[in-house]
């Protein structure tokens, strides 16, 4: 990847429309519009809602009517959903006392620069692909040149470098402390034994009480009895150079889960997260409701 996430770009659009379109919201990114510039936002826009046609044969309807379609049927709910689920989880965390933040494959998140009060204790770490990574900086400076005092950046590839290394080499990581750490969207673009791998080294350098939480496909998700907005996500991953690799039953991310220390301590599924997540947003906007992305569950892991 030599370039900043597609994939990435398109999560914050997604936030940045939902928090301009809505009072009551699923995940308010009141940050993510301003991390676009004009023309990407409504490059981005354009092209979703030209391509209702895929996502929607049967719509018919205006431009913006069709835009807000797709948002709200195909980009929005995974990055909504599973922001809320993270972030509600580490706040339970840090009131039980995580000191230290690892936002793995952090692409264009805003936690940093609009943390509430109770996340003053907490030492954040951004992790992610150097290109991804370097872009987001520059966004953000352009945008607030002071970086949060309790903010850190650590560059690190997926697929190539040691993990262990790279978080120890960072000056402001304590491996002592309880940490909460996210791992959102990252499982579909690993190999199994790369996730393994990766989940194993988390759990060894981190104490007992650490949280990881994180998003994953379920085993269908590959196969014919995949929904249809499931198939498209993957054909459109796919077509932005960042094709999907795995996907788990929820035994097989048990039995995973255990080999590496820890244990299942939340799960959703789709039908879950619509009715705790999407709830209040649902009820406030019956002509535009949202629905949690099909064949996608949600997971909080602690470490024994």
């Amino acid at each position: 990847m030599k370039n900043e996430s597609f994939t990435a770009l398109v999560s914050a659009f997604s936030r940045a429309y939902h928090a301009e379109h809505n009072q009551i919201k699923i995940f308010d990114d009141s940050l993510a519009r301003q991390l676009l510039t004009k023309e990407e936002y409504e490059g981005i826009a354009s092209s979703m809602s030209q391509g209702i046609a895929f996502f929607q044969p049967e719509f018919a309807g205006t431009q913006e009517q069709a835009l807000r379609r797709v948002v709200d049927h195909q980009l929005s709910p995974s990055p909504l959903g599973r922001a809320a689920f993270a972030e509600q989880a580490l706040e339970v965390s840090a009131m039980h006392g995580a000191r230290q933040y690892l936002i793995f494959a952090a692409g264009y998140d805003t936690f940093a620069y609009r943390q509430p009060e109770w996340a003053a204790k907490l030492q954040i770490f951004e992790i992610d692909h150097p290109a991804t990574a370097d872009d987001k900086r520059r966004r953000v400076s352009a945008l607030n040149p002071t970086k949060p005092s309790n903010l850190h950046y650590i560059s690190f590839d997926f697929n190539e470098q040691d993990l262990q290394k790279r978080l120890l080499d960072c000056r402001a990581f304590d491996p002592g402390v309880i940490s909460f750490c996210s791992l959102l969207g990252i499982t579909y673009y690993l190999s199994k034994d790369v996730f393994k791998h990766f989940l194993a080294t988390i759990t060894k350098l981190l104490p007992g009480g650490s949280s990881i939480v994180f998003d994953y496909p379920d085993e269908h998700t590959f196969t014919p009895s995949a929904k249809e907005r499931t198939q498209k996500q993957v054909m459109m991953a796919a077509r932005a150079g960042e094709p999907m690799q795995a996907c788990y039953s929820y035994e097989e991310l048990e039995r995973m889960l255990e080999d590496v220390n820890l244990l299942i301590y939340q799960h959703f599924t789709p039908d879950q997260i619509t009715g705790q997540l999407f709830k209040a947003y649902n009820d406030s906007q019956p002509a535009h409701p949202i629905r949690a992305f099909d064949n996608v569950n949600y997971c909080l892991a602690v470490k024994r």
